[in-house]
C-alpha cells in the first residue's frame, strides 16, 4: 500500500545547477550514460519472471513496486555490496547466432545479486564468479535480445540514467527502536550513497547501509513526522525530502514523494 503525501523535496545543488545552465555549462549532477563495454548474459526463472521477486536488493514484489520484468541480477563485480541496486543498463546481444539482429538493445534495472558459484569454472558455469562482469537477466528481458535456447550470450552494456515515473518511495520496516527503510523508484544514477532521517523532534540522524537498497537507523521515532536526506552514489547530488511520512506512520507501508534524481 502506497501513500502519496504533500511532501516536498529540494536539491542542495539546484541553485548552482541553474546558474551553470544559464552560462551554458553542463549539469554536473545529471547522470550521463557510460561507454559501452563487453560482458555476458544469461537468464534465470521462466517467462513469468516470478523467480525474480524478492531479490537481494529488497524491492519485494517487483511488479507491484514498478520494476516489472525488465530486471537483472548483477555479478559481484557489478553489485558493489548492494550500492548498485537500482542502477540501469542498456544491454545488446553481440557476436552470437542467437542474437536478434533487429534489436538494438533492451534496458534493465539491477534488482538482485548473481552470487559466485565456486564449484564451477568461471568460463563454464561459474558465470558470476569475480572478476567476471555478468548479467543474469529475467527470462522475459533476455528474450528481448536473444533466443532463450542460447543459454548464455556475449553482450555489450552501458549504464544509463534510470527513467522513473513519480518520485522517490520509502518502504518502512523494523520495530519501535529500529527503522529500516527500503528506497525505491530512484531516478538518475539509480543508486544511493548516504541517507539521513529527521524526526519532527530530532536533528538529522545518519542511517547506515544495511544491505541492498535498505538503510537503517537505531532510534525511537514513533509519533514524529519523518523527513529524509539522500545523496546519490554516482552523481553525489543531495536532496532533502521533507515530511515524507506523517506522525502516525506505520511499518509495512510505503510513502511517496514528488521529486527524484535525474
Amino acid at each position: 500500500m502506497s501513500f502519496s503525501l504533500n511532501s516536498w523535496c529540494f536539491g542542495f545543488v539546484l541553485m548552482a545547477l541553474t546558474a551553470l545552465a544559464m552560462i551554458g555549462k553542463p549539469c554536473l549532477a545529471a547522470y550521463r550514460p557510460s561507454p559501452w563495454a563487453l560482458a555476458h548474459a544469461t537468464f534465470y526463472g521462466d517467462e513469468t519472471a516470478s523467480e525474480t521477486l524478492g531479490g537481494a536488493c529488497g524491492y519485494g514484489n517487483l511488479f507491484n513496486n514498478g520494476y516489472g520484468t525488465d530486471t537483472a541480477a548483477l555479478s559481484t563485480t557489478l553489485f558493489n555490496n548492494g550500492f548498485a541496486c537500482g542502477t540501469c543498463y542498456q544491454i545488446k546481444c553481440v557476436q552470437s547466432k542467437w542474437c536478434y539482429p533487429t534489436v538494438k538493445f533492451t534496458t534493465v534495472t539491477a534488482t538482485n545479486l548473481c552470487p559466485p558459484n565456486w564449484s564451477e569454472d568461471s568460463n563454464n558455469g561459474g558465470w558470476c564468479n569475480p572478476p567476471r562482469v555478468h548479467f543474469d537477466m529475467s527470462k522475459p528481458a533476455f528474450m528481448k535480445i536473444a533466443q532463450w535456447k542460447a543459454g548464455i550470450v556475449p553482450v555489450m552494456y552501458r549504464r544509463v540514467p534510470c527513467v522513473t515515473k513519480g518520485g522517490l518511495r520509502f518502504q518502512f520496516q523494523g520495530n519501535g527502536y529500529w527503522l529500516l527503510v527500503y528506497v525505491m523508484n530512484v531516478g538518475g544514477g539509480g543508486d544511493i550513497a548516504n541517507m539521513w532521517v529527521k524526526g519532527s523532534k530530532t536533528g538529522w540522524i545518519s542511517m547506515s547501509h544495511n544491505w541492498g537498497a535498505s538503510y537503517q537507523a537505531f532510534a525511537t521515532l514513533r509519533g514524529q513526522s519523518l523527513s529524509f536526506k539522500i545523496t546519490s552514489y554516482t552523481t553525489k547530488e543531495t536532496i532533502i525530502c521533507w515530511n515524507v511520512a506523517p506522525a502516525n506512520w506505520n511499518l509495512g507501508l510505503t510513502y511517496s514523494t514528488n521529486v527524484n534524481f535525474h
